[in-house]
């Protein structure tokens, strides 16, 4: 027979109460998501990069910038320096760790390397169209 307490083995299988601290993380969670699909569902091509395309604070996005614009696409930007919030939010959301990050009708295409290994093979400008 046993010498665990029967009520320690009925305790575990129960579900833990969370904490408030964890509601107000979850919550928090939630409302940056829906900040980051508004974001990205705001434009059909929609770009998070480091500063503006105007002024690029990156190589990586200044490049991406580059591409978009000598394919004459529409699009829309988000400069994750300034909310660190959404910076580290999107690399969550999107489970990519890198910037910039372009996205075609809500589904993250990929960053620097890959937009421009589809540039250079035709296929970007075919995907944007």
């Amino acid at each position: 027979m046993s010498n665990e307490n029967p009520f320690n083995i009925l305790k575990s299988d129960m579900p833990q109460a969370k904490t408030r601290e964890a509601v107000q993380e979850e919550n928090k969670t939630g409302e940056l998501n829906e900040r980051i699909k508004r974001l990205i569902s705001s434009s059909d091509v929609f770009l998070f990069m480091k500063g503006t395309p105007d002024f690029p604070q990156c190589g990586f996005s200044a490049n991406v910038i580059g591409l978009l614009d000598n394919l004459a696409v529409e699009y829309k930007t988000f400069d994750i320096l300034s909310d660190i919030d959404i910076r580290q939010g999107v690399k969550d959301y999107a489970n990519w760790p890198t910037y910039p990050q372009l996205w075609l009708k809500g589904s993250l295409v990929g960053g620097n390397d890959i937009i421009a290994e589809m540039f250079h093979s035709g296929e970007l400008e075919k995907m944007l169209k």
